[in-house]
């Protein structure tokens, strides 16, 4: 009996074809409201440090002194928005995911 039921599975997958998809050939396009990634334009960065003050995550460090530096810990970033909302030059930006 077990064995009909195996051999059923086998027949529906062939006929249907594969489940998956193959992905370098086909990709798949973004889910609407997906943010991707964060990016930053670094020419048009005042180095205010508001970005990192909104932070829940405290992903975003940004120093002024000695040099200027502006720090992103992929990772922590919980891909809120808060600041690319907050940022007043608007050098902050969302990026396609699958973007090189």
């Amino acid at each position: 009996m077990r064995l009909f039921s195996i051999f059923k599975e086998i027949v529906i997958h062939v006929v249907k074809g594969p489940s998956t998809r193959n992905y370098p050939a086909e990709k798949r396009e973004p889910f609407p409201g997906v943010r991707g990634k964060l990016a930053i334009d670094g020419e048009k960065c005042i180095y205010c440090g508001a970005c990192a003050r909104k932070c829940p995550a405290n992903a975003i460090q940004v120093k002024r002194q000695p040099e200027k530096e502006w720090r992103f810990e992929r990772f922590r970033c919980i891909l809120c928005g808060y600041c690319v909302e907050v940022c007043p030059k608007k050098c902050l930006f969302f990026t396609d995911r699958l973007e090189k």
